[in-house]
Order: structure tokens, then sequence, then C-alpha cells
């Protein structure tokens, strides 16, 4: 990969995905705010939803928190907690393969559900079916390179993308130089995850940030129903 390409993915590019992803995600809530749902399928295929969305969402959880602290902690924290890099890169490839394995079945049902019931594809919109390849390819790379992984027990390879993403939301520059040299599968794994940011505005994804805290604030509301008079329509 030429330094220009390089820069532009991972020194330009994760710039525009997470302005889009804040702004977009601000408009959106704005503008549009009965839009900001996941619409369900479930009365029209209860069990596997329930398996499959339970099996995708806890494996999905894991791997974004995991991916989080992984990536955003100081490398000095696990310093200072005696948590050697080869620690660390043991229990990435652990706990994000075990998590990684079960959001892929989770995924792979829902995505059967979309694709060979005709009733759940007949209801399903572009982007929903969108997202979904995007997050099913974004989990085989992440499960692909887990034999990476493997390879670089060490955990010097690790701290070169703790060094890039930290870089990133520090606004350091030249963090590109930080992957230049990793495994293709690790930029690829990246790249979607960053267009994933991109789109994330304008799909059902909005809804990993609701919350039903505004209910517990809402001024209540009574339902009151009234004998009809005789003469008065029913």
């Amino acid at each position: 990969m030429s330094d220009i390409l390089n820069s532009a993915l991972f020194g330009i590019y994760p710039y525009i995905a997470l302005a889009v992803l804040v702004v977009g995600s601000i408009i959106r809530y704005d503008r549009e705010p009965y839009s900001w749902r996941a619409g369900s399928s479930q009365l029209l295929r209860r069990r596997q939803l329930v398996l499959g969305s339970i099996l995708f969402h806890v494996g999905v959880l894991v791997i974004f928190f995991g991916h989080l602290v992984g990536l955003l902690t100081p490398i000095g924290i696990f310093d200072a907690l005696g948590i050697s890099h080869g620690v660390k890169q043991l229990l990435a490839v652990i706990a994000g393969g075990v998590a990684g394995v079960m959001a892929l079945i989770g995924a792979s049902l829902l995505l059967h559900r979309r694709l060979f019931d005709a009733r759940i594809r007949s209801t399903t919109s572009f982007s929903d079916m969108a997202i979904l390849l995007m997050l099913y390819a974004q989990l085989l790379l992440g499960v692909g390179s887990i034999a990476v992984s493997m390879q670089h027990l060490d955990g010097h390879e690790m701290t070169k993308f703790m060094s890039w993403a930290q870089g990133v939301f520090t606004f350091q520059p030249g963090v590109a130089a930080h992957v230049a040299d990793v495994h293709w599968i690790f930029k690829a794994h990246l790249v979607l995850g960053l267009t994933i940011f991109l789109v994330f505005p304008f799909t059902r994804l909005v809804h990993m940030f609701s919350a039903p805290v505004r209910y517990i604030f809402r001024q209540g509301y009574q339902v009151v129903r009234r004998k009809p008079k005789k003469g008065e329509a029913g």
C-alpha cells in the first residue's frame, strides 16, 4: 500500500467517518426522531430472531467494549497494572474469538431470516440488508484475523493499533504510520469498521444510542373513558 493511500485511509478517513457519525446522528435525532428505532420483524418469525438476536447482540457488545477498552486505554496503565503486552494480546484473542464466533452465528441466523423468508425479505429495506451484510463481513474479517494474531503473541502488533487509535482521538500527526506495515486483513478490518461508523447515522444502528431514560421523567398520562349519554354516539 502506497504512503499516500495509507495516509488517506488511516490518517484522514477516520476523522471523516467520526465527524459524520457524530454530526449525522445529532441531525437525525433532531429532524427525524420517529425514525430513531430498529424496526422489528418478531411477529413474522420469532424463534430464530430471539436466538440470533441474543447471540449477535451479546457478542457484538463484548467485542465493542473490548475494542474500546483495549485500544483507547493508555499503554502506561497496562504497564502500571503489570499486564504485559503478550497477556493482553492473548486475552484479546480468546475473549474476542469467543465473542466473535457468537456474533457470527447470530448474524448468520439473522441474515438467513432476511434472505430466505419471503415475508421478512419483503419488509426489509435496502439499508437494513446493507448494514447487516457489512457487519457480517466485519465479523468474518475479525474472526479471520485471529490466525494472524496468533503469530504475534508478544503483543507488539497490538501496540501499533493502540498507538494508532489513541493518536486519532488525540489529533496526533502522522498516525497512519503506526499501521503502515500491518497485515492486510487488519487494514481491511479497520477500513470497514470506519465505513460502518460513516453510514451509522443513516441506518437502524442508531438505536444503539437509545435508552429509555426519558420515560422516567416524562409527564404521566391518564386515559379516561366516559359512559355516553342517551342520544350520543357510542
